[in-house]
């Protein structure tokens, strides 16, 4: 391994330090990259930003030089999952309908505040389409393949799969996504890395192709919880500082009894349990019990809906109910059209409802955090997904299960390696606190992190 490969595969935030140091080159590093992803092995970038990716790095250089660095991450390349504008640029969303969509015209304004930060952008990313799956099986662009198993084609995660991929195969060093029901975190979970998924309304949307308006959220994918952290603020255009460390032995973890845990492969329940147990040997507070609101979030899904579910057949229902639908996956068609017998009056039950929930879990955590794994299972392998459309919807379906609950009631969350299990595949923990705790959240999450590497 040279060292130029062994610094592009370090976190985002050594790079930017590296570059700062002038131990490398922003052009070298670009360079080096853009090469990889020519060669990529599967579907990954569906579009290179090579004229901006190196005129960016060019100009970061350039400042690193001079001793100006813009931010820690002036110079590192970055990708945006193809639902995010770049100037110039067709925004796909995954879709055949969108493949010669006319470029946006400008960035959106959190590709603008990567650039003012000094970030290099490579390109966009594959995605399930429309964003609407927790698996990432793409038809129409390829599916980018998961890198962690070399004998059998794993599915990458959905929906930002190309986002999560691109990093676990070394062709960037962070990427961002969106996550609805899971589409940060499960990718990252099937991958090996490190999620986000941020509170609602707390990174701008502004540019950003629609699945459900009111639980779209925006996050980064990495190799760390302070690469991680870091995006965040990149993102919001605010300066990045550092959180401090907050010793274990000041918080305390909630490890609902019910629904998250149930159905879980054997390995999953293992590093779960072993994860529980690294936290409460460096003394941290565990408690233990049935979580009611998870009870009811589950609930009401079963029995009303999802408010996903109807706002994506209003986003798309001029498609769906026209010729065009026959361009479009069957798999994301059959998804939408559940929201078309969602009644005005369920969904406004919904919405209700979950004020009441987000309410009563904030209440119950009071001040805890919420563990559980980030999802039952390991990667599972596409052909079986490709081959019977039921069984892909139940595997999506049980995918999506804890995510999803964490979209419902606003949980903000970090998805972080705990452990391989079937096939030496990647497991994750899932670390969730209540809306509007973010900053609480990613100050905590990188000595939860380090405890949990720690036992692995």
């Amino acid at each position: 391994m040279t060292a130029l490969t062994e610094i592009v595969n370090r976190p985002a935030l050594s790079i930017g330090q590296v570059m700062t140091r002038g131990e490398v080159g922003a052009v070298e590093v670009t360079e080096h990259l853009l090469g990889l992803i020519e060669k990529q092995p599967s579907p990954i970038f569906l579009n290179v930003t090579k004229k901006r990716a190196l005129r960016e790095a060019r100009a970061a250089e350039d400042r690193l030089r001079a001793g100006n660095p813009l931010s820690p991450l002036d110079g590192v390349p970055i990708g945006w999952k193809d639902l995010i504008d770049m100037e110039g640029e067709p925004t796909t969303a995954g879709s055949d309908l969108y493949r010669t969509s006319p470029p946006a015209e400008r960035d959106a304004p959190i590709v603008k505040n990567a650039a003012a930060a000094g970030m290099v952008s490579l390109g966009k990313l594959n995605l399930t389409e429309f964003a609407y799956s927790g698996l990432g099986l793409n038809p129409h662009f390829g599916t980018p393949v998961n890198p962690n198993d070399t004998e059998n084609r794993r599915a990458p995660g959905g929906s930002s799969s190309g986002s999560a991929v691109a990093v676990a195969s070394g062709l960037c060093p962070c990427a961002i996504g969106t996550d609805t029901g899971g589409s940060v975190r499960i990718p990252a979970a099937f991958n090996g890395l490190v999620g986000y998924k941020s509170s609602e309304n707390r990174i701008d949307k502004e540019g950003v192709f629609a699945l459900s308006p009111t639980l779209d959220t925006v996050g980064p994918i990495g190799r760390s919880v302070a690469d991680c952290a870091a995006l965040d603020a990149v993102m919001r255009g605010v300066e990045i500082t550092d959180p401090g460390v907050q010793e274990i032995s000041s918080l305390t973890f909630f490890v609902p009894q019910n629904v998250v845990v149930e159905d879980l492969e054997s390995a999953v329940s293992e590093n779960f349990e072993a994860s529980i147990t690294a936290l409460e040997l460096a003394g941290a507070r565990i408690i233990r019990g049935r979580s009611s609101e998870l009870d009811r979030a589950a609930t009401l899904a079963a029995e009303l809906g999802t408010i996903t579910a109807a706002e994506a057949y209003v986003v798309h229902k001029d498609l769906v109910e026209s010729e065009a639908v026959l361009r479009i996956d069957q798999r994301v068609v059959d998804r939408i059209m559940i929201g078309k017998s969602i009644s005005a009056s369920s969904l406004q039950l919904l919405r209700k409802q979950r004020e009441d929930c987000m309410q009563a879990i904030e209440k119950a955590l009071n001040g805890a955090f919420l563990l559980m794994p980030t999802s039952p299972h390991v990667a599972p392998e596409i052909a079986p997904l490709e081959a019977d459309i039921e069984a892909f919807h139940r595997t999506n379906l049980r995918t999506l299960r804890n995510t999803a609950l964490g979209n419902f009631l606003n949980l903000p969350g970090l998805a972080i390696p705990n452990g391989t299990g079937l096939a030496g595949l990647p497991t994750s923990l899932l670390v969730s606190t209540t809306r509007g705790d973010d900053d609480r959240l990613l100050a905590a999450g990188s000595e939860i992190e380090k405890t949990i590497r720690a036992a692995i």
